[in-house]
C-alpha cells in the first residue's frame, strides 16, 4: 500500500505490481490505489514503454523494463552492493570478513576485509574454495536441493583438506540439515588446520542463493562462546547484503 496523496509512490507502486497482476481491479487492490489512478498511471507507462497492453484487458511489463533491467546489470557490482553490511559487520567483530559468489561446483572470493589481529587469513579476492569444506560453501550448499548436493559432490569428489572434512555425500547431506536448522554453517578447521569460520547464505533478486558472507579466525583466537555470540550478527548481515541485492523478503524470512 503507498501513502495518500504521493503520487511518484503511486507510480512506483504501479509498475510493481505489473510483474504479477494483469488486469487494473488486481492492480488496483494490491497497491490500494484507486481503478481511475491506476488507469491513468498505466496509461503513462505504456507512452514510457514501461507497460503495454495485453490484448485481453489487461496489462504487462513493457519493453523499456527489460532495456533499463539489462544496463543496470551490466554495471551491478556484488561486492558494492554488499560493502556496506560488509564492512558494518567487520567494524563490529573485528574478525577477517569474506564475501563469495559461487561460481559452478565451488565459490570465489570478492571481498576481504582483513581483521584487527596481529595475522592474516591465507585468503585473498579471486580465489576460489571447495564447497563441502568451508563455511561458505556448506553454507550454499545447504540452500540446494540433496540431489542437487549429491551431483556437485560427484563431479568435484570430497578430498579430505583436513582429519575434520566432511568426506562422504550422506555425511554431509545430514550436516547441511543441521546447518539449515540453525540458519549459519560452520568450518570447525575442515579447511585449514587451526581456522575457525562462520558463514551465512546470501540470496540474489530471485531468491536462489548467491553466496556467503563469512568471519574467519584461528580456533585459538575464536571460542565456542565467541561463536554462538557472533553467528547471529553474521545471519543479520547476510540477510542485509541479500536485501541490497534484492532477495525477496519471504526468502529472508524462510
Amino acid at each position: 500500500m503507498v501513502r495518500e496523496g504521493s503520487s511518484i509512490d503511486k507510480a512506483l507502486a504501479v509498475l510493481e505490481a505489473i510483474a504479477e497482476h494483469h488486469r487494473v481491479t488486481d492492480i488496483a487492490a494490491a497497491t490500494g490505489v484507486s481503478k481511475s489512478t491506476v488507469h491513468r498511471i498505466l496509461q503513462s507507462l505504456v507512452e514510457w514503454g514501461f507497460a503495454r497492453a495485453d490484448g485481453s484487458g489487461g496489462y504487462e511489463p513493457g519493453p523499456r523494463i527489460l532495456t533499463l533491467a539489462g544496463r543496470v546489470m551490466n554495471r551491478f557490482d556484488p561486492a558494492r552492493q554488499a560493502s556496506v553490511a560488509l564492512n558494518a559487520l567487520h567494524e563490529r567483530i573485528g574478525y577477517t570478513t569474506h564475501f563469495a559468489i559461487r561460481s559452478g561446483d565451488e565459490a570465489v572470493y570478492v571481498d576481504k576485509l582483513e581483521g584487527r589481529r596481529p595475522y592474516q587469513m591465507p585468503s585473498r579476492v579471486g580465489m576460489s574454495l571447495r564447497l563441502h569444506c568451508t563455511a561458505i560453501g556448506k553454507a550454499i550448499l545447504a540452500q540446494l536441493g540433496e540431489d542437487e548436493v549429491r551431483a556437485i559432490c560427484a563431479r568435484t569428489g570430497m578430498p579430505a583438506a583436513t582429519p575434520g572434512t566432511l568426506t562422504t555425500p550422506d555425511g554431509l547431506v545430514a550436516h547441511l540439515a543441521e546447518v539449515r536448522a540453525r540458519g549459519y554453517a560452520l568450518d570447525d578447521e575442515e579447511n585449514l588446520p587451526g581456522i575457525l569460520c562462520v558463514a551465512a547464505p546470501v540470496f540474489d533478486h530471485t531468491g536462489q542463493v548467491l553466496g556467503g558472507i563469512s568471519i574467519s579466525a584461528l580456533a585459538m583466537d575464536m571460542s565456542r562462546e565467541d561463536v554462538e555470540r557472533f553467528a547471529p550478527e553474521v545471519v543479520a548481515a547476510a540477510k542485509e547484503v541479500s536485501r541490497a541485492l534484492g532477495a525477496p523478503e519471504p526468502v529472508l524470512r524462510g
